[in-house]
């Protein structure tokens, strides 16, 4: 069946003219209806939160009637659980890993388009980590890590006075050198738009040791 549990409550709604031509295409299967207050492309990156509900087709490509309304439904909120859930050490983002992503991002945005707001961010797949160091003096079980870097991979929407709203997606790298001394740390961020995650990690794996000649 369709992404939602829940058959849909209270008066039918009608659907949109514009999933009869897209159920055709989908015979046995399920559409969707996205709320254009929240994504202006929906051929492009569509938040869960704004599937209004999902419509299910026929095995001849046509709307039965039936559907399931999104118990998420509603305004896109920010998602960092990809990135904070797995087991591994991000303490050289600071206390809130998250917030430190979500800031730098936000400050990138804001130094290419002044005024520009991120209303959500979501991490939309599997974050990809660099950890180096060396051996602790007189304890080879312990590494003293000197380098460290992560690649996340984003959606995002964005918006700037004048301008209409964005919905951008790709990944979000951050290296960082010098771990073992605080007073010579040095940091780089990129900002690849429509990178696949693959390709960010490959490219992380050299940007770690060009970081101020690391």
């Amino acid at each position: 069946m369709g992404i939602f549990s829940s058959r849909g409550q209270g008066a039918r709604p009608t659907p949109p003219p514009e999933l009869v031509a897209q159920a055709a295409a989908c015979p046995g299967g399920w559409v969707y209806e996205i709320a254009t207050e929240y994504v202006d492309d929906p051929h492009g990156y569509v938040p869960p939160e704004a599937v209004r509900r999902g419509w299910e087709v026929g095995q001849d490509g046509v709307l039965t009637g039936e559907f399931r309304d999104n118990p998420r439904f509603g305004p896109p909120q920010d998602d960092f659980s990809r990135l904070t859930s797995p087991d591994h050490w991000l303490g050289w983002l600071g206390e809130d890993p998250a917030l430190a992503v979500r800031e730098s991002i936000a400050e990138l945005l804001g130094e290419q388009v002044p005024g520009a707001t991120v209303a959500w961010l979501k991490v939309t797949g599997d974050p990809r980590f660099f950890t180096g160091g060396r051996p602790h003096p007189g304890d080879e079980q312990r590494i003293t890590v000197t380098r460290a870097g992560v690649a996340v991979p984003f959606a995002l929407s964005v918006s700037a006075p004048g301008q209409r709203r964005e919905v951008l997606w790709g990944v979000f790298s951050w290296a960082a050198v010098g771990l073992d001394q605080p007073e010579g740390r040095r940091d780089r961020l990129w900002f690849d738009l429509r990178m696949d995650a693959d390709r960010a990690e490959e490219l992380l794996r050299s940007r770690i040791y060009e970081v101020g000649g690391a």
